[in-house]
């Protein structure tokens, strides 16, 4: 006899008992079949559900034809009752996603005749791929239709259409089905073909948010969480934004325009910054002129900074100017020039000395180098 079902009969069902049909080994454990179960195998783009069996835990539990069959740690005689118990949090998370899902696709479907052709439950969101465009700027107003219809708390109509009955049934498919076919009804949303486990009513789904809508591939990829997902999402950037609030001495809903204070005053500061720092490699050039090969270590300089300080060296000092920055232990990053003469036999030679790495062009040449700034200078002190 093929397993019943009876996550299909009552998804809020959390237990049963059960006799084991069959118990045959298999890598990894022990496949178990029962003659009723309530863990639903993976299928529909939804997760198995996970739990125990008289306390051993459930691992994994996949369809194969009829049978719902459960991989275990250990086996269990052949007639033996057996009491099996979900994760009913996971479940009812997993079943939150899944309707969500159905109600969201729903829409987008009759809004834009697309299908949904991906769907993918992640530990903290799932998202859907459609085949067609959608703007992201139209999300808002698919979110508030699909929360409407949430908390209308209207139940579902889960059934199996006769064979005769089918071909009448408009329900959402990339494909015509063979008969018998599961279908799932979100009254006035969405018609479904689909053997997932669901909600009983559209309330307990909670609300739906939408995160993000992106190209991909001819259409684009919409990512998503439901229900205590999504308050969980949404209290941690209510506490995001409280730290941002604080910080800004901003009201909760002003912080974007803090921010854009702010980032317009950092802006500012570092075009400011920019011109300082020019005048001091303006100064700190001159004080090299003529003076031949020159060797500068100097600290809190960025690659650009650090190229553009030597070019300024180079082009008065009359020889090769060397310039290092960083710190002992973490290292120094440096750039050589010379307007005059090759430097990578040089630079080859001193990386090699002082544990670096680094390449360039005839007259420049950049890279870095783990020793210390007593070893730099102790090498340079006999090259300039």
């Amino acid at each position: 006899m093929p397993t019943r079902k009876l996550y299909y009969e009552d998804c809020h069902l959390t237990e049963c008992t059960a006799h084991v049909e069959s118990c045959t080994p298999t890598e990894g454990g022990w496949h178990i079949i029962l003659d009723q179960t309530v863990f639903y195998p993976e299928g529909g783009g939804q997760p198995c559900d996970r739990g125990t069996l008289n306390g051993v835990p459930v691992l994994d539990v996949q369809e194969q034809g009829e049978d719902v069959v459960h991989l275990c740690a250990d086996p269990f005689d052949v007639g033996t009752e057996v009491t099996g118990k979900i994760d009913w949090e996971r479940r009812f998370d997993l079943m939150q996603q899944h309707s969500g899902e159905h109600i969201v696709s729903g829409f987008i479907h009759a809004r834009y005749g697309c299908h949904n052709v991906g769907f993918h439950m992640g530990t903290d969101v799932i998202t859907i791929d459609f085949d067609t465009v959608i703007p992201a700027e139209e999300l808002p107003e698919i979110e508030a239709k699909a929360n409407a219809a949430i908390w209308k708390n209207t139940p579902l109509h889960i059934w199996y259409p006769t064979e005769e009955e089918l071909p009448q049934v408009p329900y959402r498919s990339k494909k015509a089905l063979p008969w018998p076919v599961r279908v799932v009804e979100f009254p006035e949303v969405d018609i479904c073909a689909c053997c997932g486990v669901h909600v009983a009513y559209t309330g307990e789904i909670g609300l739906v948010k939408l995160l993000s809508c992106v190209k991909f591939h001819q259409g684009v990829r919409i990512e998503m969480a439901c229900g205590g997902r999504a308050v969980a999402l949404l209290s941690a950037v209510f506490e995001e934004n409280r730290q941002v609030s604080h910080a800004f001495s901003a009201k909760m809903l002003e912080t974007g325009a803090a921010a854009k204070r702010m980032s317009d005053a950092l802006a500012a500061e570092k075009y400011r910054v920019t011109g300082l720092q020019r005048q001091l490699f303006d100064y700190i050039a001159e004080s090299c002129r003529d003076g031949g090969n020159i060797l500068r270590i100097e600290d809190g300089l960025d690659p650009v900074g650090l190229r553009e300080l030597t070019d300024k060296i180079a082009d008065v000092c009359g020889g090769m100017a060397a310039l290092f920055s960083g710190k002992d232990g973490e290292g120094y990053n440096f750039c050589l020039a010379s307007r005059e003469g090759d430097l990578r036999e040089f630079g080859k030679e001193m990386t090699g000395t002082l544990s670096g790495r680094g390449g360039g062009k005839p007259g420049f040449i950049q890279g870095s180098v783990k020793a210390d700034r007593a070893a730099i200078e102790a090498y340079f002190k006999d090259k300039m």
